[in-house]
This record gives C-alpha cells, structure tokens and sequence, in this order.
C-alpha cells in the first residue's frame, strides 16, 4: 500500500513565551514570522504562509504533526482508514480550521500517544518569502523537513504508519547509546514525496514531545553559518557537525524553545518509494554528530 499522504507539511510547537518562537526563528533559523491567531506565531520557510505554528500553552512542548493530503478523496480514504484501525479521529472545529488555514483537517493520537493532523486543500494564497538572513529552506513538494517522535509503544505504531497510511520504511537502526545501555529501534519512513523520510519512530521517551524536527537549506555552507548565528545567540548545541550515514544528510543539531532539538541540515537524498528497498543502518553517522554535547 503506498502512502496518499504527500509529506509532513508543517508542525506545532506550544510555547509559554511565543516571542522566544519569533527571536530564533528570524536570527538564528532564518524564517519570516507573522502573527497567528490567538496570540500565536506562523514560521514562513518559503512562499505557504507557514511551515511551523506556534500556539501559545502553559508549557513548552511539541504539539502536532500536520501531514497532507493531495485532494477530498485522498482525506476522505485516510480518516476512513484510521477509523476502521479503531483509532478515534476528530474532525477539526472552524477555529482550528481557521488558524490551520486548510480546508478539511482531522486528528488522530497514534498508538504512542504522538498527536497527528491530517488535512487537505490549502486556504490561504501564496506569497514570497523573504528570509530576514538569506536563507533559502529546501521545502516545495518535500514539505517542512521531518520529524522524530518518541514511540514507546513501538511494534503496534510502525504497523499503524505501516498498514494503516500506507508510509514506506527508508531504513532501520538499532541504536545502543553505550554498551551495558539497551538497544532502542529507530526506524525511518517515507511519504509520497520522495523525502528519505518525513517521519522517524524512536523507541525512547521524550518529555518534550518530539526527539528533534530538521528543516533542510539549498546551501551547505548555510548550514555552518546558521551554527555561528546559533553560538551568537546563546542557543545549546545538542550534536555537532557531522554526515548521517542513512540519509547523508550533513547537520548539526541544536535546542528550540519548544524544548525538543533541531536539526539544521543539508544534502538529504531523495528516494522512490515505488523502488527504494529499506536499508538498515549500521552507525549513526559517517563522521561527526557528537551527541553527548547535548548532556553537558
């Protein structure tokens, strides 16, 4: 079964304090901000008027993973399947409709407990984007970037991505943090866009919500740049410089406001899910990627 979801089209973050949202996104990320309804906060990475909302909540968490459908039938099969799976679905009230800015949305809370937005049919007209740095954000048909979700609940959630939406599973990699350390299994999967993958399943909690977004640059260099505008707004690095060995994406990754990482990134491959036959990773990176300066 391929997927009818096209890619992670956006997420949202809950903040406490929605103008540390607009600080790093304009000076450290390089997005455009503007005003969300209610209080809250649109993330603008290219010419849709946001790839990343922001709500105002009495914590700072990861909220939804916004994921998108290409037309009414596609929407309609997809809510259709999660209902049958016996997972509760609600469809989206105006006021959410609104803020979301699409025409249909309904949610749904996967087997781990990770809330997810399916939608279809974009409300709000296109405009240019303008970083307030320089930044161009590899986005289009591939959406926002992707995100890595806490995933306790594991066999029962990939079979739910799997069997139920239809993802694709690019790679596999059994990650073992030290060596009397458990094994965890994170798993990465593709939608229809061609993205290595949208979505990661990590069998580890995260407070947070999230274990790490990445958004992706057109420009490799934009990547060690936006590493000197993080060391000169005093945001925390969480991994170093390096080159994963799944998707050869060349990253670093550091703290957002919301509490969960990011990963800052260029270079990411691009697959064919009607051909691509999952590999299975052996290390977390070619070179680079130390991790442990997040724990100091």
């Amino acid at each position: 079964m391929a997927s009818s979801i096209q890619a992670l089209a956006y997420f949202v973050a809950q903040s406490k304090d929605v103008s540390t949202w607009q600080r790093y996104a304009e000076q450290v990320l390089g997005a455009q901000t503007a005003p969300a309804p209610g209080g809250g906060l649109y993330l603008k990475l290219d010419e849709r008027a946001y790839r990343i909302a922001i709500v105002p909540g009495a914590e700072d968490h990861y909220y939804a993973s916004g994921w998108e459908l290409p037309d009414r039938a596609a929407f309609d099969a997809s809510v259709a399947a999660v209902r049958a799976a016996g997972v509760e679905v609600t469809p989206a009230d105006a006021q959410t409709l609104a803020a979301r800015q699409v025409e249909a949305l309904a949610s749904f809370v996967d087997p781990s407990g990770n809330l997810h937005e399916l939608s279809h049919g974009r409300t709000a007209g296109e405009s240019a984007f303008v970083s307030p740095i320089g930044v161009r954000f590899k986005t289009g048909r591939f959406g926002v970037g992707h995100t890595v979700l806490p995933t306790l609940n594991f066999d029962a959630s990939l079979k739910f991505f799997r069997e139920v939406l239809g993802f694709g599973l690019s790679d596999i990699f059994v990650f073992q943090p030290a060596p009397d350390a458990p094994s965890m299994r994170i798993y990465f999967l593709h939608a229809a866009s061609g993205r290595h993958h949208s979505l990661a399943l990590a069998e580890m909690p995260s407070p947070s919500g999230c274990v790490h977004v990445m958004l992706e640059v057109e420009d490799k260099a934009e990547v060690e740049r936006a590493d000197q505008r993080r060391i000169e707004h005093g945001v925390k690095l969480m991994a170093t410089l390096g080159q994963h060995e799944n998707d050869r994406m060349t990253s670093f990754y550091m703290m957002t406001p919301g509490g969960f990482a990011l990963e800052y990134g260029w270079g990411g491959i691009e697959v064919d899910p009607a051909t691509w036959q999952t590999t299975q990773t052996k290390q977390v990176s070619i070179w680079g990627h130390d991790f442990s300066v997040g724990f100091a």
